[in-house]
Formats: structure tokens, sequence, C-alpha cells
């Protein structure tokens, strides 16, 4: 059976890369694809086992990964060292030089003709021939992660609740400064699609480049750790925040594989990458649409699946601990850790005396899950901080609720040290933040 190719080349290369298909024996040039769309379209069609493509006209990402969705192997043919970069930055595992194609890019289709072989997209930093990926050699990275190349030991924290607002925002806003405050390298991502307010929550413009910038970055192939840092403010010793979409109406531009490769930099980037995520979890949106569409869901979901510690935060009330057991049941078929449960607001007068026993007997007996840290509902302390633009270590250190919060991340920091200081340090200038209100 020969490899059926398709290809959507530039046109430098593209005679030369078809004579030598035309001489390949076992391998079948189906159609040389005029540009993307039409690549895209073949590969839809089931006309091809592989294509061959190189920097093309909107060549993204997303669009290779479409073609990975249609059973396609990629292979990247390039006309100089420069766009090889390009290919293997957007994902392309197997990139060939046009010059050296004539010895190359036969025994490559004779692997990838193999049945038990599959091209993939990876990801992985872009090696230099010293070995070292292209990021860890920019001299505009950070000096501190310079010598961060294995993301091996790097976490994803994922926080994640139902709908209804149960504070999820505020647990991962406090539960990243407190594992910055406890000597870990923190990055704050806030990839809700529906309603994100990390900007706000700590006193930040919403207008400076955040996700937005990254995702494109991301789809465009040029996200690296430098990038990524410049996007990355930090806001205290140790902790950087990428905000969030300025509008929600803006939710497509932050799509599954751009958040995919968000992460994998994230990790490079830093120790431990907390997300704020978006409370659905539905993965049907290409049903409603005859060809492929983006999907608003596809971060969280992403997200969920990479993640290595999954906090799952409810509200501490009827409504709220229904919504939890649901949502942990939904949570279920997509999570790729066991869930760490929040419950959130704490308080008596709305499921009884003796809360903690009776919420947690509750989740135990119709979810059988055991909750890892009950925060009480200190509206005062949590009033103050949304006024003041600042985390809980910051405007109520002596609090209940901090304390709570610093154990839970005690609890899922492995390499806990402790806190080097009882108090977040921000070094950056006041001006920079939002305006608040004051009193006289």
């Amino acid at each position: 059976m020969s490899l059926r190719v398709l290809t959507a080349l530039d046109h430098r290369v593209e005679d030369g890369i078809a004579a030598l298909l035309a001489d390949e024996r076992g391998v079948q040039l189906v159609r040389r694809c005029p540009d993307l769309a039409d690549l895209l379209a073949a590969a839809a069609a089931g006309l091809g086992d592989l294509a061959i493509v190189s920097t093309v006209r909107g060549l993204d990402r997303d669009a290779l990964a479409q073609l990975v969705e249609a059973g396609l192997q990629v292979v990247g043919i390039t006309a100089t060292e420069d766009d090889d970069v390009r290919l293997r930055q957007l994902g392309v595992v197997d990139v060939v030089v046009a010059e050296r194609a004539p010895g190359e890019l036969p025994a490559l289709l004779q692997r990838l003709a193999d049945p038990r072989v599959r091209g993939a997209l990876g990801g992985e930093p872009v090696p230099e021939p010293g070995g070292r990926p292209v990021a860890a050699l920019c001299p505009t990275a950070p000096d501190e992660y310079l010598d961060q190349d294995d993301s091996a030991a790097s976490r994803i924290v994922a926080v994640w609740g139902p709908a209804g607002a149960p504070g999820r925002t505020t647990v991962a806003v406090n539960l990243a400064a407190e594992l910055a405050a406890g000597g870990a390298s923190v990055l704050l991502i806030d990839a809700d699609t529906y309603a994100s307010c990390v900007a706000q929550v700590l006193g930040l413009l919403d207008e400076s480049p955040g996700v937005a910038a990254a995702a494109r970055a991301a789809e465009l192939g040029t996200l690296d750790v430098p990038t990524l840092a410049r996007l990355t403010p930090s806001v205290a010793t140790g902790f950087r925040v990428l905000t969030g979409l300025p509008t929600s109406a803006r939710w497509s531009e932050l799509r599954a594989e751009s958040m995919r490769n968000i992460l994998e930099v994230a990790r490079r980037l830093v120790q431990v990458v907390v997300v704020d995520c978006a409370f659905c979890l539905d993965d049907d949106e290409e049903l409603s649409y005859d060809t492929r569409a983006p999907r608003r869901n596809g971060a969280t979901l992403v997200t969920v699946e990479a993640a290595d510690e999954l906090v799952v935060v409810g509200s501490a009330d009827p409504v709220g601990l229904h919504r939890l057991v649901r949502g942990l049941q939904d949570l279920s078929a997509v999570a790729g850790s066991d869930p760490v449960v929040v419950v959130n607001r704490l308080r008596s007068g709305a499921v009884g005396s003796a809360p903690e026993r009776r919420v947690a007997e509750a989740l135990d007996r119709f979810a059988g899950v055991e909750v890892r840290a009950f925060l009480p509902d200190d509206r005062a302390s949590a009033d103050r901080c949304l006024l003041a633009g600042r985390v809980l270590a910051e405007e109520a250190p002596g609090s209940v609720l901090r304390e709570r919060v610093r154990q839970l991340a005690r609890s899922l920091d492995a390499t806990d040290q402790g806190p080097k200081s009882t108090r977040i340090r921000r070094w950056w200038p006041r001006s920079v933040t939002m305006g608040r209100w004051s009193t006289a």
C-alpha cells in the first residue's frame, strides 16, 4: 500500500520536492495544494496519509492540529535554517532543509510509511548544535531561569470549580501567592474564557498584553521562554501573572492548542504554574457546525487534562454543594489527576451547626471524596483585599482564611521549605495599578 502524500509548499522548494516524490517507490503524490485552505480541505476529505508543508501563509499551530486530527502525519520542508526553527517551534517533529532533502527525505518517508510509526506534533524546545534549547540560549531570558531546561520538575496546578462563582479566582490568586512566599517561582495564568478577573483582583491594568498575546505567539510558533517572561510581569518576589482576556467576546483567541503550548513553555519558565480555569467542561461545540469550529472550553479542558494537581473549589451552601457533586462527576471524565477538594465560604448559617463535619459527611456520601481544606466565610478580609488589589498575605496576614490557604499551599507543595516571609513583598510601583476608591 502506497503512502498518499499531500503538499502545501513554498514556491522555492515545491518543484524539487514534487520531482523527488515522483521518483520514490511506495509514495503517491495525491495533490499539490496551492494554499493552506486547500490542504486542510483535502485532509478533511481523507485524501492523504501524510502532509508535507513549509511556512506557507496562514500556517499556525491550530492548522497543524487539524491535520493531525484528520489522521495525517506531518513533515516540514524548509528553504532556510530560520524556517526550520519556525516549524519546530510550531510543533512539527520531522523537518528537513530543502538542500538536504535528496539524502534525508526518502529515508524519512520510508520510516513514516511503517504503520507502527506515526508522525506527530511535538512542542519540545528547539535544539541548537550545542544541545541547549533556543529559549534557554536567548540572552533576553531572565537569568534565574536560564538553566531550567528540564521541565519535568515543574508542576501545573489547575483551579477549577462549578458554575455559580464559588471563589475559584480568590483561591487561585492566594494559592499562587502562598506558593511564591514559600520560595517557589510561580506563574498565575488567567484562562477563564467566560469571566476573567485576575487583573482586577490584583489591581493590574487589564489593557496590557496577557493571555491573548501569548496565545497569538503560540499560534505563530514564536512563543518561547523570553517571550512569555516579557508578557508576565512580576507582581511580587517569584510571583508572575499572565492576565486574562479583556472581554469574554474574545474567547476565540484562546484555543486549545495555543493553551497547550503556553503550558509547555510556562513549565520551563517557573517551578509552579497555577491556572484559574473557567467553570464549563462541555466539549460539544463541534457538533453544532459542519466544519471545525473554535472550542470555547478547549483551554479549560487542556489545562484540566494536563494538571499535576487539580484543585476543585465549591461553595458551602446547599446549591453550591449540589453543583460541586455534579461537577466532580463531570470532571472525572476529563481530569488527568485526582481532585483536591476545597470547600469555600464555610458558615453555619448555610449548612447548620458543626459545618465542617456536615459538609465532609455529605461529600463523602454523595461524591466519595475527602475535603482537603475548609475556607471560612471571611467576607471582611476578602473585601479589604479586593478593594486594595492585594492578596491575603498582604492585607490580612493574620486572618484564619489566609492561614487555611497557606496550609493548602503547603499540602500541595511537596518541596515546601516553609515561607521565607509572612508577607508578599511587592516591588512594582503602585502607579501602574488600577485606580481604587478611597474613603475620607
